[in-house]
């Protein structure tokens, strides 16, 4: 009996030739804007479809079309796997998908293109590429030092997809590496590994702390007064995992006492980030709108982990990127 496999009606348009080239014996159910189902050419309501496999892809978040989506597949009679474009699972969606006995997975895609923004945010904070800039429009002969990546450690809060390309870049310049993960599992990848109950130990000697873990009960808040106390003075911070994991009154402390040396901030408790935050203006504050994902390469890995994994679902084997249940918030 042929999988029945659901997905966004651009999304069909875009991945059809490579999906069909798989040759799987799959019927291909297109979620339309009206919030139908187009079936062998005839609508149908999403509570009359039992679908094996869902997958929302990033064409629905480029069309404003999420939050009718994520309301398409809840309606849905049952749904067996929903594979998803996030990397994080805090919507509210995905408790109550899972809730339903849903399996999800997550999306890996992200990680690199946030790998190499993190590279770039950080290199251009130590070094002085705005003031050589400068001294070139003024024709100025002078040295201007900078720190080598070399000689820094990094504390990485989060080893998931984007920890792990994040440390192999990191480590390809000489750095040494301490990440936080949820177990003491060792890497060869790193010189240190830790949890969360280590984290001011680690913290106190990284110059650059990079929080790219998920959102969940234990992590909301976490980086707080004690956490930016616990940090080397001159510190960087860098959040590209989301707003609320870091206490915003805590942050905008540290940066005026001096305590953080300069905060990159991609993610806000609050998106789009209202226009009066005084984030917008503060010296020591790099800030991007929620950018870091938007790489050339992320569709192609998008497209890319869907085939893998739906070939792997008709073969019954082991899902890319499954989360447990109890991870999600």
């Amino acid at each position: 009996m042929p999988l029945k496999v659901a997905m966004y009606d651009k999304s069909y348009d875009h991945i059809a030739p490579n999906l069909d080239a798989l040759g799987l014996d799959i019927d291909v159910c297109t979620l339309r804007n009206d919030c139908t189902f187009l079936v062998c050419d005839a609508p149908v309501a999403p509570r009359d479809l039992d679908i094996d496999y869902f997958w929302l892809s990033s064409h629905i978040s480029a069309d404003g079309f999420r939050d009718k989506a994520f309301d398409s597949v809840l309606a849905c009679k049952s749904v067996g796997v929903l594979q998803t474009f996030n990397a994080g699972l805090d919507h509210p969606f995905y408790k109550q998908l899972s809730a339903q006995g849903t399996r999800i997975c997550n999306s890996s895609a992200q990680g690199v293109a946030i790998a190499e923004y993190v590279m770039a945010q950080v290199l251009s904070v130590l070094h002085p590429i705005e003031l050589q800039r400068q001294l070139q429009a003024e024709k100025q002969w002078r040295l201007t030092p900078f720190r080598e990546v070399s000689q820094t450690k990094w504390l990485i809060i989060g080893y998931g997809p984007i920890g792990q390309q994040l440390t192999k870049r990191v480590k390809a310049f000489g750095a040494r590496i301490a990440v936080i993960r949820r177990s003491q599992v060792p890497s060869d990848s790193v010189d240190q590994v830790g949890t969360m109950t280590d984290l001011g130990a680690l913290a106190h000697d990284a110059d650059v702390v990079v929080v790219a873990c998920s959102l969940n009960n234990q992590t909301k808040g976490f980086a707080n007064e004690a956490f930016f106390a616990s940090l080397k003075e001159g510190a960087i911070v860098v959040n590209i995992a989301r707003g609320a994991l870091i206490d915003d009154s805590a942050l905008r402390n540290a940066l005026d006492s001096g305590r953080l040396g300069t905060a990159i901030l991609d993610v806000f408790s609050k998106e789009p980030l209202p226009v009066d935050d005084p984030l917008w203006s503060h010296p020591k504050v790099r800030l991007t709108s929620h950018t870091s994902f938007a790489g050339s390469g992320g569709r192609a890995r998008w497209d890319q982990l869907f085939l893998d994994n739906i070939v792997r679902f008709a073969k019954g084997e082991t899902l890319l990127c499954e989360v447990n249940p109890s991870d999600i918030v």
